[in-house]
């Protein structure tokens, strides 16, 4: 007997074919959109997410190709509070998000979940490029879209109720099999972060929201050699627009290190300086295999993957790595894979 699913759909190529394989299978599927936005824009020209109304559209039309109920659900309000206001919260606090990530916990696999549980179904299914197979996630087959990482804050019960369809396939097989099904969105391009800065613009986007406030840029030693508009326009690892008043004396570029919101003081130094071996972690979340080996972490989205061995302290972690790894935030997730299976998730606290 088949599954009562509900299939999350964006608007774009991967939600619609994950939709469509879910109901060839002989499931019992119903599409929804959630809508994200308070004021969506009508067209996505300029805009570089999945809240637009031509996204519905485009969602509603895929479903009628597939020949299942659609709905559309306002999750603007929680959205906003849960992602919108966390991701203004934590780079006032000097940290850096990953809204992606936050979505998928809070909106996707808990409003979402909770609700489709509620009414009934078996099941949320969604176009995220991962494999789970038995509750146990793990990479997709292409590499170069995986998206296990923003995954990998899930509970082993949400991964109970979760399906990732695209997973042993590459995107280009994905468009290919769009097109084969007549679904209209085979060629429409990606989505990118973050979606509610339609215009890409994140330092102006906290600027609105934060204000301005002028503060020293300093090296390493505490020298003033520029000036910011607030420390919530920066990031660790940062290069460009800093906006520096002098050069370093070795004449090399000069990254952001730290960001000391209370003095609004942004820290530069060389690359050099970046490198950490050494990671705290809170809030693990463990939803993979107790037993593993050949043990990585990723530290961003798509970032690169570092051999690592790792010890519970407190309640927290602390992950130590195999070589140096740089641009390291607080606020980002780790995200610990034996091969490529994921082992569980922590926020990244500090770096050493």
């Amino acid at each position: 007997m088949g599954l009562r699913v509900l299939a999350a759909m964006s608007g774009g190529v991967d939600s619609a074919v994950a939709a469509a394989r879910i109901a060839e299978a002989g499931h019992d599927v119903t599409g929804v959109h959630l809508a994200l936005s308070a004021n969506p824009q009508s067209h996505r020209t300029g805009a570089r997410g999945c809240c637009t109304i031509e996204d519905s559209r485009d969602a509603r039309r895929a479903a009628d190709v597939i020949g299942i109920p659609f709905y559309i659900w306002d999750m603007a309000e929680r959205f906003q509070r849960d992602v919108v206001e966390d991701f203004v919260a934590e780079y006032a606090a000097g940290r850096t998000p990953n809204p992606c990530l936050r979505c998928n916990e809070k909106i996707k696999f808990s409003a979402v979940l909770d609700r489709a549980l509620a009414l009934g179904f078996d099941a949320v299914a969604t176009g995220h490029h991962a494999n789970l197979v038995d509750g146990v996630l793990s990479r997709s087959v292409d590499q170069g879209k995986d998206q296990s990482y923003v995954l990998g804050v899930l509970t082993r019960e949400q991964l109970s109720h979760a399906i990732f369809p695209l997973g042993g396939s590459t995107k280009a097989e994905v468009r290919e099999e769009a097109a084969r099904r007549g679904l209209t969105v085979a060629d429409k391009p990606d989505s990118h972060d973050i979606c509610f800065i339609a215009d890409g613009d994140t330092r102006g986007f906290l600027a609105k929201r934060l204000g301005s406030a002028e503060g020293p840029i300093v090296d390493q030693g505490g020298e003033v050699v520029g000036s910011h508009q607030g420390a919530h326009g920066f990031t660790i690892g940062q290069r460009k627009g800093l906006h520096i008043d002098r050069p370093a004396p070795d004449g090399r570029p000069r990254y952001v290190l730290s960001i000391e919101p209370v003095s609004n003081t942004v820290t530069v130094g060389p690359r050099s300086a970046l490198e950490v071996t050494s990671i705290t972690c809170g809030s693990p979340v463990w939803n993979g295999p107790s037993t593993f080996d050949d043990l990585t972490v990723q530290l961003r989205a798509h970032g690169e993957v570092y051999g690592c061995r790792f010890e519970e302290i407190g309640g927290g972690l602390r992950v130590e790595l195999d070589r140096p790894a740089t641009g390291v935030a607080a606020g980002q997730a780790a995200v610990l894979y034996s091969g490529d299976t994921v082992i569980g998730s922590a926020t990244i606290v500090s770096a050493s």
